[in-house]
């Protein structure tokens, strides 16, 4: 949702720093908040037996007996030393049984779900996601701006998906209770605008350097069978299908790129980036090549642990027109990173993992009436 929104050397301001991200931010004037949690401790684990990531959702209810507009998420990961990433996605009445079902089926808390909710009937619509909040390294609470929101219904339900790492892990307690503060307000009260969550992918293709060249996975090919194994088939395909998507063919290559139409007329309010440890670049724009091409988001120098939406002055963008997600990538980082110390290089694709990765636009938006 779009936002209001250094290193520090000295020890004494790092600490100051991480209290003030944790204070919530006061309450606007009609707004309420609403605290949820795992309903029990989960303890991740590989759930193919392969690999070093666990993917699960978890039913929560925000038991709203009206409905409502979220105006605002703080999510705080249980325990940030297995915790990659938290989303939180809305479950309408349509979803709700399946839901239901899905959280039945295992004895503990929630169900793997690589790849989305893992619901039958999810459609997964990158031009209109059905996301209510995330949280990633660097990220803190989000607040709309004042007269924007987005709808949650008396009935709905919210799956918290968390995405638990374990590439890098001491051998202490891995359980985690990951909670989130909502911040809503009665829908009769307030006629807010819409905000909606354009999701913008771009293939990955990067390839192993000239003299690591020889290793099992250092092809296309076999790293995608490599993510199968450990994602399962449908979500392993994803790395070919973003092909299809964007128009692109599948050549090896260090910068990744994806174009896109506009689908319908909106205004651009936020945007924020997503990849993983190899990442170098980043950046969004509208109509590249065109008189009016702009640059929504530039990040020159990627930092894993700053991941928060980042709120733009508003650009007005017309059916037709397109937006652009640029990605670099290198696999020198490997050479300099704890994640990857004792692991063979290998061809990256798009992949779930923490040692795979992604290229990922965000856009908040609001559509045109």
């Amino acid at each position: 949702m779009p936002t209001d929104h250094a290193d520090h050397a000295d020890h004494a301001e790092q600490a100051h720093d991480a209290q003030q991200v944790a204070r919530p931010r006061p309450l606007r004037a009609g707004e309420r908040r609403t605290t949820m949690r795992i309903p029990t401790a989960y303890t991740p684990s590989p759930p193919t037996g392969v690999g070093t990531d666990d993917y699960r959702c978890f039913l929560l209810d925000p038991q709203l007996a009206q409905d409502a507009w979220l105006t605002g998420t703080d999510i705080r990961p249980g325990n940030p030393d297995v915790v990659h990433h938290v989303i939180l996605f809305r479950v309408d009445g349509s979803l709700t049984r399946a839901a239901e079902r899905k959280d039945a089926e295992s004895a503990e808390a929630g169900w793997t779900c690589f790849g989305g909710m893992g619901l039958e009937g999810e459609f997964a619509n990158l031009d209109d996601a059905p996301w209510l909040g995330a949280w990633a390294p660097g990220g803190r609470e989000t607040v709309t701006r004042s007269g924007y929101g987005v709808p949650l219904d008396r009935g709905d339900r919210i799956v918290m998906q968390v995405h638990y790492s374990l590439l890098i892990r001491d051998e202490g307690d891995l359980s985690d209770r990951s909670a989130t503060r909502l911040r809503w307000m009665p829908r009769s009260r307030s006629d807010l605008e819409e905000v909606h969550t354009v999701l913008l992918p771009a293939p990955v293709e990067l390839p192993c350097r000239p003299e690591h060249s020889s290793g099992p996975l250092c092809s296309h090919d076999a790293s995608v069978v490599d993510v199968k194994a450990r994602f399962g088939e449908r979500v392993g395909q994803t790395a070919n299908l973003l092909h299809l998507l964007c128009g692109t063919d599948v050549a090896a290559t260090d910068t990744t790129t994806c174009t896109r139409p506009v689908t319908r007329p909106m205004t651009v309010l936020g945007v924020a980036g997503h990849m993983h440890l190899l990442g170098r670049t980043l950046t969004i724009e509208s109509n590249v090549g065109a008189d009016d091409e702009r640059e929504l988001l530039d990040i020159p120098l990627w930092n894993f642990d700053d991941q928060a939406a980042r709120p733009i002055r508003p650009v007005h963008l017309d059916a037709g027109d397109t937006l652009t997600v640029t990605c670099h990538h290198e696999q020198a980082l490997r050479d300099l990173l704890p994640a990857f110390q004792g692991t063979e290089e290998k061809y990256v694709v798009w992949g779930e993992g923490s040692a795979d990765e992604m290229c990922l636009g965000i856009v908040q938006a609001v559509f045109d009436q």
